[in-house]
C-alpha cells in the first residue's frame, strides 16, 4: 500500500506500519516491522484481551467487585472505576465519569493475577501472546503501559480481534461496544470529549473530535494509541486494521500526521474494493 510510505515523512527516528484485513490478509507493510518498540498505552488492548480470556475461562466475572468500593472488572476495563489517572486514589463514584486510568489497569492486572494465581505478565503471555505467535511481545511491568512489541506481532493481534479464535466473537463485540454510554471525559492528548465513549479496553471513535484516527474513520472504529508514538485502530466498516509504531513520544507532531495518514490508508482501501 502506497499510503504506508507516508511514515517516511514523520519526524521520528524510526517508524513501521502495516495494514491487515478482517480475513487476515496482510495488505502492506512499511519500515522495520520486526523492530521492537515500547507500546505505552497500546499495551492496554493486550491486557484487556487477556482479561476477557480470564472471563471466558471462568476465572473472573465482568461484574464482580474489583478496585474501589462499588467498582467491577467491567468498570476497570472501561475507565469508569473512579480511580485517578496515575494514582490509586478515588476521584469519582464508579460509573459516573470516564476517568482514563493507568491505575485502573494496574488494579485489574493484580485482580486477575490473584484470581488465576499467575502473575499477570505471564498470564498475558499464556492467554494471548503465545497462542497468537507473538514471540517478540511482552508485557513487562504495568499492564497499562509497559508492553513492547513489533508491527509483525501486532498484525497478528489485529487479525485476531477482527476474526476471533481465542475468544467468542460475542465477547469481542461486547468489548467494542460502549460501556456506560454518554459519559464525559478526557481523551489524553486530545482534551475533553462529550461523550467520551469507551468499550472494554478499547477507545471507540464514535463522534469524538478531535481524535487520533481519521476524519473518514467510521464511528465504529476502535483501538488505542500510546504516548510512545504508537497506535492500533480497527475499522469494521473498512474491514481492516492499521498498526503504526514509532520511537518518538506522542506530541503535536502525532496530532498533525496521524489523521491524514489514516485518511490516506482508508482512501486506498476504498479504491481497492
Amino acid at each position: 500500500m502506497q499510503s504506508l510510505a507516508m511514515i517516511e515523512n514523520w519526524p521520528v527516528p524510526t517508524a513501521a506500519a502495516a495494514v491487515v484485513t478482517s480475513d487476515g490478509t496482510l495488505l502492506g507493510t512499511h519500515g522495520p516491522t520486526a523492530h521492537r518498540f515500547p507500546l505505552a498505552s497500546v499495551t492496554k488492548p493486550l491486557a484487556a484481551y487477556a482479561a476477557l480470556v480470564a472471563y471466558e475461562e471462568g476465572a473472573v466475572e465482568l461484574d464482580e467487585p474489583a478496585g474501589p468500593e462499588g467498582s467491577t472488572v467491567r468498570h476497570l476495563l472501561a475507565h469508569t472505576s473512579g480511580l485517578a489517572y496515575d494514582e490509586h486514589r478515588v476521584t469519582a463514584p464508579p460509573g459516573t465519569r470516564r476517568l482514563y486510568s493507568n491505575a485502573g489497569f494496574e488494579v485489574l492486572g493484580d485482580h486477575i493475577a490473584k484470581a488465576t494465581e499467575i502473575p499477570f505478565p505471564e498470564y498475558v503471555r499464556q492467554a494471548v501472546l503465545e497462542p497468537l505467535g507473538m514471540t517478540s511481545t511482552a508485557v513487562e511491568g504495568s499492564p497499562a503501559k509497559d508492553g513492547v512489541s513489533t508491527v509483525d506481532d501486532l498484525v497478528r493481534f489485529a487479525a485476531e480481534v477482527q476474526a476471533p479464535r481465542l475468544l467468542d466473537p460475542r465477547t469481542v463485540l461486547e468489548a467494542q461496544t460502549v460501556v456506560h454510554p454518554g459519559l464525559k471525559g478526557v481523551l489524553p492528548g486530545y482534551g475533553h470529549q462529550n461523550p467520551n465513549d469507551w468499550g472494554l479496553g478499547f477507545d471507540i471513535r464514535d463522534s469524538k473530535s478531535p481524535h487520533w484516527t481519521g476524519l473518514s474513520s467510521s464511528p465504529a472504529t476502535f483501538g488505542h494509541f500510546g504516548q510512545s508514538g504508537t497506535f492500533l485502530w480497527i475499522d469494521p466498516a473498512a474491514g481492516a486494521a492499521c498498526v503504526a509504531l514509532t520511537d518518538r513520544a506522542f506530541g503535536p507532531w502525532a496530532v498533525e500526521v496521524w489523521t491524514p495518514f489514516t485518511d490516506a490508508v482508508l482512501a486506498e482501501l476504498g479504491a481497492s474494493r
